[in-house]
């Protein structure tokens, strides 16, 4: 299952793991082109921007990575073919929060220039804007749509009911949800998330898989969770990294891990992810000693 495409909307296919695009900062054209080019040979075809990436990451300021990305398509123009291209919209800083459809749509077009492309696959809500009403969020949306701006919509770090009433005023289905979702950070697996999204035919897709980064570091993780990790990155011949993507990947919402790494070198030992082979015994042990107290 873990290595199986996943489904976004009715005819879309994206690999189970996709590359995040908010640490592309700080270095080369050339390099990102390297970077973008290797995960999309090792079928990482889905990459996921936002407009407000650039802003960390020794990034130059909001829209550097849309820009950087652009770039890449600027050098090698066929990789755009190749891709299933998403982005986000909503976060402005100082604001911070703004979905009106107004803002929503001016968002979008900016994206596009700064990237360099006529339309992406997927526009996402970045987060929540509970004073805009659900129902402009939709005619933004379908407004994106019959222009040729955005094929597919779906939200990140919305709650389950902000899902389903933006659901509720759309012309078509929402084709994915992005929550926090790692085996650090199992707060989608408890709360109805990963749940609605079986039930409605949502795809999650996960960002931090590998909790920032900290599960490969080590720091901030439960020593146990990192001795549960590294005994089964053993038995299966594979990193500590992969076996977090994989337990990512193990949960039959079909999920896809979206992963920040900017060493291209560092993809295919990601990619092992999906052919770690987790048992029911591995993935309840790994809870356990994410939570550090035994399940009932």
């Amino acid at each position: 299952m873990s290595a199986e495409l996943r489904r976004l909307g009715d005819e879309c296919e994206v690999g189970p793991i996709g590359l995040g695009c908010w640490r592309l900062t700080g270095t080369s054209d050339a390099e990102n082109e390297r970077l973008v080019s290797t995960a999309v040979d090792l079928g990482m075809n889905l990459v996921d921007n936002a407009d407000v990436y650039g802003l960390d990451w020794n990034g130059s300021g909001f829209g550097a990575c849309e820009e950087a990305l652009g770039r890449v398509f600027s050098r090698n123009r066929s990789l755009r073919d190749r891709i299933v291209l998403a982005t986000k919209a909503g976060i402005i800083p100082g604001v911070p929060y703004d979905s009106s459809g107004a803002y929503l749509v001016s968002a979008c077009e900016a994206s596009l220039r700064r990237m360099g492309v006529e339309h992406v696959d997927l526009f996402q809500i970045h987060r929540p804007d509970p004073y805009t009403h659900p129902e402009e969020i939709a005619v933004a949306f379908a407004s994106l749509r019959d222009r040729g701006l955005a094929a597919m919509f779906g939200v990140s770090n919305y709650t389950i009911a902000q899902t389903r009433a933006l659901a509720s005023f759309v012309d078509e289905p929402l084709v994915s949800t992005q929550p926090e979702f790692s085996c650090a950070a199992l707060g989608a697996l408890r709360d109805g998330t990963l749940d609605m999204c079986i039930e409605d035919g949502v795809t999650p897709l996960a960002w931090s898989p590998l909790a920032g980064g900290r599960i490969a570091t080590g720091q901030g993780v439960r020593t146990e969770l990192l001795k549960t990790l590294d005994e089964i990155a053993q038995r299966e011949g594979a990193s500590r990294a992969a076996v977090a993507i994989a337990f990512v990947l193990a949960h039959p919402s079909d999920a896809v891990a979206l992963v920040g790494t900017q060493q291209p070198q560092r993809l295919a030992d990601v990619m092992n992810a999906t052919r770690v082979s987790l048992s029911r015994a591995d993935v309840y042990r790994i809870v356990q000693a994410s939570d550090g107290v035994p399940l009932p």
